[in-house]
This record gives structure tokens, sequence and C-alpha cells, in this order.
């Protein structure tokens, strides 16, 4: 047995392979060496196994950008039998087609007279006077991405086009399954024209039977509130179509002067135009609870009043230009601030750490909540009597009205370390005083309005400062005269109560959720 298994290893180590295999093997090696320059050309890495990864973890963008950068991605390797020749290992050249007919006027610069009057808006210099054709269309495509706060999808490259429809169609269906708390992720407002559309009024199911003082948004459900001379408070669902009445809560002998929803959303607070008695609507429970007497506070009427973002202060407008601090929990004041003057408007800051008032006599106010100091006094610009004020809710901005109609906008950081403050804009669209201003979630729209005149309402885009042009229609009156104004939580939705009991609601497409 061991002499018969030697042999036969033996008859094994004298065969030899024949050479077709040995050919074989040449040839391997051959293409593993054309496959590694292959490798280091597209960075050390086989291309079909990168694009695998990438479509597997998601990273299409990145491939695209680094496809980018290779002079030529088109780099293939030859069979043997292939018309390239097989001796070549380094990529193939781009075969450069030359044009079938050139036109010599084609390489001459043009250049467009500037002076002329459809083409003065494109200069950024007098020195401008003229510009070749290649420049004065990258300036058109500049200011029309400017305009359009960025490149629009039906610009963009024709290979992203198909895959970002089909995350669009994604987006869409995912927005029809939730609501409520879907955060939009949209590209910055365009200015110039607004993308709007009117609904059916937010209280149609029950108009006031009086001039509406109060509209406002739920902070976090979609509940639209409104109050007026007609002694009621009324809620409803928001849903742009139907937009069905919840309940309506009556007050006898008690005109509303304004109401607003608590902080945290469970009560509403209302007060009145004769009196120092308000009221407190508890949703949860359902209870009307009257306040007639506040420790602390003595005045003979109360009427204007503002919620803290925090949830804990009211801060009451009183007479003689008084502001009185109460406490939420406790309903009692426990500071006071002194102003010259009248008082016309309060705010409080996102952070609930600061007050901004102003006063009929045209000077603004800078309180500290915690140490009730005066921190800043400034005139508003060019102001004789005001009407108005409204903070952004980013802390950006500062908005105050005039009798004159005049909103000037100040930037909020200019005005606590700025001795004399100037507004980055004076908005000028108004004729009649500015009785309403409201900033929505994202500050990109300022709401200004007056009570004095029908259809006084305009929606000032930021931060360009410009006014939208289509809003409102004037071919036929819709909105009257503007009582009060309020942006949804995350400016789905614009709402406008009027002198005509309606609470007038519109969709501001741009933005995707409530």
């Amino acid at each position: 047995m061991d002499s018969s298994g030697s042999s036969a290893r033996k008859q094994r180590k004298t065969v030899k392979r024949p050479p077709s295999e040995d050919a074989s093997a040449a040839e391997q090696r051959l293409k593993q060496k054309k496959h590694a320059a292959l490798c280091a050309t597209l960075g050390g890495e086989d291309a079909s196994v990168r694009l695998l990864e990438q479509l597997v973890f998601g990273a299409e963008e990145q491939l695209s950008e680094r496809l980018e950068q290779i002079p030529d991605s088109r780099v293939f390797l030859e069979d043997e039998d292939g018309s390239e020749d097989s001796g070549s290992e380094g990529p193939a050249r781009p075969i450069i087609r030359s044009a079938v007919w050139e036109d010599e006027d084609d390489q001459l610069e043009e250049e467009v007279d500037m002076t002329h009057r459809f083409r003065r808006d494109f200069k950024k210099s007098e020195a401008e006077s003229k510009m070749s054709k290649q420049r004065l269309q990258q300036r058109l495509k500049e200011q029309f991405q400017k305009a359009m706060g960025g490149t629009p999808s039906w610009a963009e490259e024709t290979t992203d086009r198909p895959r970002r429809d089909a995350e669009d169609e994604d987006e869409d269906e995912e927005l029809l399954r939730r609501t409520g708390d879907f955060i939009s992720s949209s590209h910055s407002l365009p200015k110039g024209v607004i993308k709007i559309k009117k609904c059916l009024n937010a209280n149609s199911e029950c108009p006031g039977a009086d001039q509406l003082s109060s509209v406002q948004f739920h902070p976090s459900a979609q509940i639209l509130m409104t109050a007026g001379l007609d002694h009621s408070i009324s809620l409803f669902q928001v849903d742009g179509k139907n937009n069905p009445k919840i309940q309506t809560i009556h007050l006898e002998n008690y005109p509303v002067n304004k109401a607003s929803f608590s902080a945290d959303g469970e009560h509403i607070v209302a007060t009145g135009l004769r009196n120092k008695l308000f009221y407190i609507y508890d949703m949860m429970e359902g209870k009307v609870i009257p306040v007639s007497s506040v420790r602390g506070l003595n005045e003979q009427r109360v009427s204007d009043f503002q919620v803290s973002p925090d949830g804990k202060y009211l801060l009451l407008s009183g007479s003689s230009g008084y502001l009185h601090l109460m406490t939420t929990k406790t309903r009692e004041v426990v500071r006071s601030m002194k102003m010259n003057g009248s008082v016309c408007a309060a705010a409080f800051t996102p952070d609930s750490s600061k007050i901004f008032a102003n006063s009929q006599e045209g000077e603004v106010f800078i309180w500290d909540v915690q140490s009730s100091k005066c921190l800043k006094k400034f005139a508003d610009d060019g102001c004789v009597r005001g009407t108005s004020l409204a903070l952004s809710r980013d802390g950006l901005y500062l908005a105050c009205g005039s009798q004159s109609g005049v909103v000037n906008i100040y930037s909020q950081k200019d005005c606590l370390h700025t001795l004399e403050p100037r507004p980055l804009k004076a908005v000028m669209n108004l004729v009649t005083p500015a009785t309403s201003l409201s900033f929505n979630s994202s500050s990109e729209i300022l709401a200004i309005a007056s009570r004095a005149d029908d259809e006084a309402n305009r929606l000032v885009h930021l931060p360009s400062f410009t006014v939208f042009s289509n809003f409102p229609r004037f071919q036929k009156k819709t909105i009257f005269r503007a009582h009060c104004l309020d942006f949804s939580p995350q400016s789905g939705f614009y709402t406008v109560a009027n002198n005509k009991g309606s609470a007038l609601l519109f969709r501001l497409l741009h933005y995707t959720d409530f």
C-alpha cells in the first residue's frame, strides 16, 4: 500500500500543466494589474463597490461630488479583442467632438447700454454704464435667485430632479399622515409675491354679532379663539375647509376688549372695557372663573394685558403710565413700573426676561422683569404719537407703529446696546394709524394693519423689508377694517378679525405645517 501510494504521488508531481492554464494565469495577472491601475485612478476603491456602499448607506450626493472632481469618469477596461490598444493601461481619453457650425460673431463680446431705464436697477454702481451680455446674463441670474430665495427646483440639473421629485412625493405623503408636530424644513420665504389662498372664514359657523376685538391661534392645537363686543368667546377647529365650532362661552353684560390663551394653552384670560374685573376660563375643567380684585392692584379699569412666554406673569396695562406685573399662580401684583406718558402697548421678550413698552408720546422703554428697573429709553424715530408695538419670536426685530401709519422696524440688539438706535426700515404703506402688528413664527413676515380704513392690511417680507404686492387683492373688499391679527404656530395660516364679526382665514402655501 505504501509503495503504490508513493508512486501515485510521484506521478501527480511529474504531471505538467497544459499551456492553456499558464496563458490563462498570465491573462488573469494582466487583468489584475489593469484593475489595480483603475482603482488607483478612482481613488483606491472599486467604483462599483463604492457605488453600492453609497446607495446602501444613502450618500448619493457625496458620490456625485467625488465623481465630478474626476477629469473623465468614463474609464473602461478594454477586452483583448477590442479595437483599442490592449497594451495601454491608462484611462481612455475622452472623444472631443468639433462643432458642426460655428459663428464668428459669437466670439465677440457685445456691450449693453446699462443707462436704459429697464436696466438701471441691475447696476451696482454708476461706473457700470456698459456691460457685456455674458455679465448681464449672470447679473440677471443672481437677481432671480435672490428674489426666489435660491434656485427653484425646475431650474436644477435634470439628473437630480427625478430623485428630488420622488423625495417630495414621500414628504407629501408623510405630511398627509401627520398633523400638529410636524416641523417643516422649507427654504426661506421669497419676496415679491406670496403664495396665499383664501379659505372659509374661521368662525363661519358662528360669526360675531358685533366687531371682533381678539383672534388668536392655540399655541399647540389646531384651534382658533375669537372674542368680541357681543359678550362671547368662541373656539373653532381649524382645517381650512369646514372649521367646525367647538364651543362658545357667553359672559353676561361683559363686552370683551381682549382675550388671550395662557402660555400652556389650558386657560383663556379675558378683560373688558368698563372695570378691572376679568375672567379666566379653564378649558380642562370647563369653568369660568371671575377675578374681581387683584391684591396690590390699584386701578379702576384694566383692559389690556400681555402673557409672558414662560407663563409666570400677566402684564397689566394701567393708567398714568403704570405697568403691573401679576403672577399667574397667586394672582397678585408683585412689581409695578412707571413710564412717562400713557401706556400704548407692551410685549415680553421671548425669554420673558425683559419688557418692551411704548408710550403714546412716542418713547420706547425697556424694563428688566426681575428688578423692574428701566434699562433703556429712546425715542421712536419720527414718531409723534405711538399706537402699537410687537417683538419677533426669535429676538431679532422690534416693530413700532405710529399715528401717521409709519411702522419702524428696529434690531432688538441695537435697541439694547445703542444709545440712539435707528430703524432698519420705515414701512410707509399705511396712511392711517398702525393699530395692529404681528410677526410670524419664523420672523419672515410682519403683518401690519389699521382699523381706521378698509383693506388697510399689509404683509411685509423680512429681511428685505418689502411689502408683498399681491396682498390684499383690491378688486373686491374682503378684509374691511382689521382689528386683530395672528399667525398659526408654524405659519401655515394667517387670520384677520374685522369689524364685521368675521375671522378671515388665509392659507400661506409656502409653509407646510399648521
